[in-house]
C-alpha cells in the first residue's frame, strides 16, 4: 500500500476512535489550568498527534538519522532555517526592531551568497546571531492577548492568537511559494523529518514524566513568552505612584512620641527662667 494512503487510513482511524471515545480524561489530582479551558479536547488532540508521531514521524526521523551523516543533517537544517530569515526580518520590522531586521537580512544574504545557498552558515561565524520571528510573535508585541491554549492536529501546541497567525506564516513560507506542488510537498516533508530528527536527542527525559501533556504545555508557553519578550519570562510590574506618596507621608509625618522621664524631670538651665514669672527675677 502506498505510504501516503496508509497515513490517511491510520489518521482517519485514530481520529475516528478519539471522536467516538470522547474527550480525554484529566489525570486524577491534577488541578485545572485557567489558561487551558479546552483541556479535555486538547488532550484528545494530543493523543492523536502522539499516535501519528509514534507511527510515522519518529520512525522516519530515526531512519533519516541513520542514513545521513552529521554534516548532511546540519546542512539541511541550516538551509531550511536560512530561507525563513526574510520573513523573520519583516516581522522584526513590524515589531519595531529595525536593527534586528537589518541583521536578519544581512544574515540571509551572507548565507545565501557565501554559504552555498544557505547550506553553510558563515553568518554565525561573522557574529550575526540567529533570530526567529513569526506573525504570532508580532501580534503578541502589538498587544494581542494569547487567549486559551490550543493543541492543533499535526501542528502541535498553539493558542487562540497564534493559530490564525499560522495562516500568514504558511502563506509567506518560501517552501510554499516556489516550485510545483510535488516539490512543495517534498520540501515540507523533508523539513518535518529534519525537525523531528533534531528532537530525538532531547526527548528521553520525557519518558519518566507523569503527565507529558501538562509538561509540554507549560514548557511551550514559557518558551513562547520568552520569544515574544526577547528572552524575558517575567514582565516588570508598572510603577505605582501612590506607593511613593505613602512612603513620603510616612517619612514626613510628625511623631507623637512623648518626651522621656529624664527630659521632663531635668531642671531648667541658668538663664532659662521664665520672664513672665514676676518672682523669678528676685
Amino acid at each position: 500500500m502506498n505510504p501516503f494512503v496508509r497515513f490517511v487510513v491510520f489518521a482517519a482511524t485514530l481520529l475516528s476512535w478519539i471522536t467516538v471515545s470522547g474527550c480525554a480524561t484529566i489525570p486524577a489530582g491534577t488541578a485545572p489550568d485557567p489558561g487551558d479551558p479546552w483541556e479535555r479536547f486538547n488532550r484528545s488532540v494530543y493523543i492523536f498527534n502522539d499516535g501519528v508521531d509514534r507511527a510515522i514521524a519518529k520512525p522516519a526521523a530515526k531512519a533519516s538519522r541513520k542514513a545521513t551523516t552529521r554534516p548532511v543533517r546540519t546542512g539541511v537544517s541550516t538551509f531550511f532555517a536560512n530561507i525563513t530569515f526574510p520573513f523573520s526580518a519583516v516581522n522584526a520590522a513590524l515589531q519595531g526592531k529595525f536593527r534586528q531586521a537589518g541583521r536578519d537580512s544581512g544574515r540571509f544574504l551572507l548565507n545565501t551568497v557565501v554559504g552555498l545557498g544557505g547550506i553553510l552558515d558563515p553568518a554565525s561565524v561573522a557574529g550575526l546571531l540567529r533570530n526567529d520571528e513569526d506573525f504570532g510573535q508580532t501580534l503578541g508585541v502589538w498587544g494581542v492577548p494569547s487567549g486559551p491554549y490550543l493543541m492543533l492536529p499535526i501542528f502541535g501546541p498553539s493558542n487562540a492568537r497564534d493559530a490564525p497567525a499560522r495562516i500568514v506564516d504558511n502563506l509567506m513560507d518560501p517552501k510554499n511559494l516556489v516550485g510545483t506542488s510535488d516539490a512543495r510537498i517534498a520540501a515540507n516533508v523533508l523539513n518535518v523529518v529534519d525537525s523531528r530528527a533534531n528532537l530525538l536527542v532531547i526527548e528521553k527525559p520525557l519518558e519518566n514524566v507523569f503527565d507529558r501533556y501538562a509538561f509540554l504545555r507549560n514548557i511551550w508557553r514559557l518558551r513562547r513568552l520568552s520569544q515574544i519578550r526577547d528572552g524575558s519570562f517575567v514582565e516588570e510590574p508598572p510603577e505605582d505612584p501612590t506607593l511613593d506618596m505613602e512612603f513620603e507621608s510616612i517619612d514626613t509625618a510628625p511623631t507623637d512620641t512623648p518626651p522621656s522621664n529624664a527630659e521632663s524631670a531635668a531642671p531648667p538651665a541658668a538663664g532659662d527662667t521664665d520672664s513672665s514669672n514676676p518672682g523669678a527675677a528676685a
